[in-house]
């Protein structure tokens, strides 16, 4: 083993050489161009991704009765090194299927590096999306309170603070990419895949604390990427699950979802990933669905009026333009592969994030990529000036941020404790707690209804919709803390409770009974405001419970754990306070756990132990008697 570790670190060594020696006569990164082959430099435009690992049978070849096991790619098996060593992606995107802790997580990306080198390779740029809020990918490090909670802060030093804390954690870890910020303007409150991800409704807001965002992960020495081009905030459609279209011409759209990219390039994003969205008054090129047979427009992934004529040359944007994932239905089940590559590169993308492997078939398909890419040039297809254009901007990142220089990937004792040490840290997140209390917004607060007045012996109810039932060990969390602190009067009670499809006579009489009443509540999309439909019963039962304590003779406060739109979803409740992100926790975590700050920090708040400072940095319409936002 050991000598296999020593050829590896000699021919990185050696390569690493050659690559370097400087022409007299040219540009080095020039030089390392013209020493790779198009096999290699068309690779090196492919981030691959490997999820997860299942043995299944070739397309068009029946299952077997009992399905093959899966397994989460968590180290590299004999399979992937033979990828990896031949086809010299220029990029390793990480996800939550592929990190444990920090030791192996440091050991899989050492791998990965030490195996593409090997077959002689330059080294390549690991990524991962490390938004903050709910999209985190490393569950032991900090989770961070989400944008739409640091826009609620008001201040734009807590985003490049969140921000420079993950840089630091992804760091440590050798990833040296976050496809991140989000600068999408989630002007649409139907819209279903943005949401919290976003700082605000306001352009200015966002383009602010992207801004700040985009130096707090340069100031940890982190590449940014800022997403999703030209927007992705304007439309009630997921291009995860389906084809959005967004029908605004190029002016509107320099009004508003512009701005906070142009504030992106202006602060020096190394990145810019597009959106799989079609813009029919801007871009009017059609392609016939493979799946449907219906002409769709080209979406700004494919559209050269987006990215080269508009990004690249109305915006100045001179950096790395990187595909979302292609494996989304906006683009899987309309575009054949050979087309995906043909149009993405022709727009002017120059790094295409390939499908992610969840099987074996996904993982021939990404051979196909390269395979494809390559057979398109040498049809004259795509040029091949197209695609040195793309490694040369690729390899410049590359030598801005020192990766070229990578040749020793050694997994020091050295370098597990300092991750051990620093990624979710105490310090670290004590200043995610400051930052979920900065973000805290009272909404609403009426008949002295919060902070609660529990006294001695008292009974508060702490109720979770069942939109939210996976949250219902924040709960438990609080009573921990609360006790920890010494913040309850002798004998008072916290009752934690789900509501369920079942137990609405249970519930109300509950809430009957207690002193105080706490319902959380969770919107992850409009149809959780609609008690007729699966996600929305319990906002029935709350519409019940709320005039019950009311007779009673008590208050009720409502806390709101993701999108803030539930706000004036309860207008008889007494108090609503605004949380904008609450992590999975089905129950009280184990010790050392990570979670995030937001809706424990609420329920605090709710007891007069943490401030509540936030002002919401998004517009709460009425709803209407659909429970959909009202139009003005």
């Amino acid at each position: 083993m050991k000598r296999f570790l020593c050829l590896i670190l000699a021919l990185a060594m050696a390569f690493g050489a050659a690559a370097f020696a400087e022409n007299a006569e040219g540009d080095p990164l020039e030089t390392i161009l013209s020493g790779m082959t198009l096999r290699d430099k068309v690779a090196q435009m492919m981030i691959a991704s490997f999820r997860v690992w299942q043995e299944v049978p070739p397309e068009g070849e029946d299952m077997p009765e009992e399905e093959p096991p899966r397994e989460n790619i968590t180290q590299l098996n004999d399979e992937i090194r033979d990828m990896v060593s031949r086809n010299h992606f220029g990029g390793i995107l990480l996800f939550g299927q592929n990190i444990v802790d920090a030791e192996q997580t440091l050991r899989l990306i050492a791998d990965f590096q030490a195996t593409n080198q090997a077959g002689g390779g330059l080294p390549q740029i690991v990524f991962t999306d490390q938004e903050g809020g709910n999209v985190n990918r490393i569950p032991y490090g900090t989770q961070g309170i989400s944008n739409m909670a640091l826009g609620a802060t008001g201040e734009t030093e807590n985003a490049r603070a969140m921000a420079a804390i993950f840089g630091e954690e992804l760091g440590l870890l050798g990833i040296q990419a976050d496809f991140a910020p989000v600068v999408d303007v989630n002007n649409n409150p139907n819209n279903p895949v943005i949401g919290i991800r976003s700082f605000s409704d306001d352009p200015q807001t966002a383009a602010a604390f992207g801004k700040a965002y985009i130096q707090g992960l340069h100031d940890a020495g982190i590449l940014s990427t800022a997403k999703h081009f030209p927007g992705h905030g304007d439309t009630d459609t997921d291009s995860h699950t389906g084809a959005p279209v967004i029908d605004k011409t190029y002016e509107e759209l320099k009004e508003c979802e512009l701005i906070p990219f142009q504030a992106a390039i202006d602060a020096g994003t190394d990145m810019i990933m597009t959106a799989h969205i079609q813009y029919p008054q801007i871009e009017t090129g059609t392609y016939t669905s493979i799946s449907t047979g219906e002409s769709i427009f080209l979406p700004a992934t494919m559209s050269r009026t987006i990215l080269t004529d508009i990004l690249r040359g109305d915006m100045g944007f001179d950096g790395v333009i990187v595909t979302d994932a292609l494996d989304m239905k906006a683009i899987a089940d309309h575009f054949a592969v050979e087309d995906t590559v043909r149009l993405t590169i022709g727009a002017g993308v120059d790094m295409l994030i390939v499908p992610p492997v969840t099987d074996t078939n996904v993982f021939r398909l990404v051979q196909t990529y390269v395979d494809t890419a390559v057979a398109l040039v040498e049809s004259g297809e795509i040029d091949e000036s197209r695609i040195d254009e793309s490694v040369l901007r690729i390899l410049k990142l590359k030598q801005k941020y020192s990766i070229l220089d990578l040749t020793d990937f050694a997994v020091t004792e050295e370098k597990i404790a300092a991750a051990q040490a620093g990624v979710g840290s105490a310090a670290h997140r004590d200043a995610e707690w400051q930052m979920a209390e900065k973000a805290l917004t009272v909404y609403k607060n009426e008949n002295g209804a919060f902070p609660l007045d529990v006294k001695a012996g008292e009974k508060t109810l702490i109720l979770f919709a069942d939109s939210c039932a996976s949250r219902a060990g924040a709960g438990d969390l609080a009573r921990q803390l609360l006790e920890e602190r010494q913040a309850l009067p002798e004998g008072a009670e916290i009752v934690v409770m789900k509501s369920t499809a079942d137990n609405e006579e249970e519930c109300i009489q509950a809430a009957v009974d207690a002193d105080h009443v706490i319902l959380v509540h969770r919107v992850y999309n409009l149809a959780c405001l609609d008690p007729a439909t699966d996600d929305g019963f319990s906002s029935g039962t709350f519409d019940k419970i709320i005039p019950a304590v009311h007779d009673a003779g008590k208050t009720v406060i409502v806390v709101s754990c993701q999108l803030p739109y539930d706000a004036t979803r309860f207008p008889d409740a007494d108090a609503v306070l605004l949380t904008y992100w609450g992590s999975a926790m089905r129950e009280l975590p184990a010790e050392g756990a990570s979670w995030s700050a937001n809706l424990p920090a609420g329920l605090l708040a709710c007891f007069d132990v943490c401030g509540a400072e936030g002002t919401s940095p998004v517009d709460l319409p009425a709803l209407d008697d659909q429970y959909k936002p009202a139009k003005e």
